[in-house]
């Protein structure tokens, strides 16, 4: 499963929120009026939709997202889903990729925020975004001006039809229960707020893959660069969840076992609402988080020692040398 970067012309809304709608993140498509054609969970899954000819299954064409039967009798279709996390969300993207003929007119969401359970009957639905129009095979991209904290969604197609992606971009609460051994949360997690900021590379796989939880489940799931056939090494930059002070620094290049870095190094900086285009310059003066260190195929590396005391710090810059593929960081420490 490779996942590919946030589309060039995507609003801002996009680039700088977590997809809290993302499966791999824990969300989850919980009841729908009707799946019949496609199964609600395809919705939530993060890599782009595809289309396979000549795919059918018992029920008809097999589509890759969420698909209902065609309405007869009047109303519309729907699907409660859980977000991954109870977050304030920024935006929305509507995907009807490769749905033609079969994509809903119309779309709206509501939201609610549950501290326990699902919703039911009784639930109270906010209007998150009123009736849009929807075309086909395409990306609909619109703003959440609503300022709430949200758990679950309900989207409402009309009349019927299908999505073949929901993703729902927004900042995630922060959960400081969420602690290693040592008291530490990963401040690099995106299920806390983290995200990718930048990388002068992304050929093989997106930056924001180092941030997703359990280890990657092949080599598409990483961060990758191209062979680099220049000087130099490759880079990316990562906003932390919350400021903090990093002790402890892991570094996972599974499956990646002939193209894995020789050796990476981090650099970090306190800089709390500097704009993400300016970090990328000042980066390169970041102070040295860690020095420099070899790394193996296939491996789980851990560092504690050799990281440097820099107190509070919102971003990293994460140096590989000279190039390859990383499938996890995590940056262990103590929020302030």
């Amino acid at each position: 499963m490779t996942l590919t970067a946030t589309a060039p012309d995507a609003p801002a809304f996009a680039r700088l929120g977590v997809n809290l709608a993302d499966a791999r993140l824990g969300a989850q498509a919980l009841v729908a009026s009707d799946d019949f054609f496609a199964a609600k969970e395809r919705m939530l899954d993060p890599a782009p939709a595809v289309f396979i000819p000549g795919k059918y299954d018992d029920n008809g064409k097999w589509m890759d997202g969420w698909e209902s039967r065609r309405r007869r009798h009047g109303g519309h279709d729907w699907c409660i889903v859980r977000l991954a996390r109870p977050g304030r969300l920024y935006g929305v993207d509507l995907d009807t990729s490769h749905f033609t003929g079969n994509y809903p007119p119309g779309a709206a969401l509501e939201g609610c925020l549950l501290a326990g359970g699902e919703p039911d009957a009784d639930t109270a639905w906010t209007p998150l975004l009123p009736a849009v129009e929807l075309g086909p095979d395409r990306h609909h991209y619109h703003a959440i001006a609503d300022e709430g904290t949200y758990s679950h969604l309900r989207v409402n197609i009309y009349p019927d039809g299908g999505l073949a992606r929901l993703r729902v971009y927004g900042r995630p609460s922060f959960d400081a229960q969420l602690t290693d051994a040592h008291g530490r949360v990963d401040l690099a997690a995106a299920i806390q707020g983290a995200r990718g900021v930048a990388a002068n590379n992304e050929h093989y796989g997106h930056v924001g893959n180092l941030l997703m939880p359990g280890r990657g489940v092949d080599m598409g799931d990483g961060w990758e660069t191209r062979r680099r056939r220049e000087p130099g090494h490759d880079w990316c930059l990562i906003a932390l969840a919350v400021p903090g002070a990093i002790e402890a620094v892991e570094v996972d290049t599974a499956h990646f076992k002939g193209n894995f870095p020789d050796r990476c190094s981090l650099q970090a900086a306190f800089a709390p609402g500097v704009p993400d285009q300016a970090l990328i310059t000042q980066s390169m003066f970041w102070a040295e988080l860690l020095p420099a260190q070899a790394l193996a195929a296939d491996s789980l590396h851990r560092f504690a020692a050799e990281v440097q005391a820099l107190g509070p710090v919102t971003h990293v810059r994460f140096n590989i040398h000279p190039d390859g593929g990383v499938s996890r960081l995590r940056l262990f420490g103590r929020p302030t």
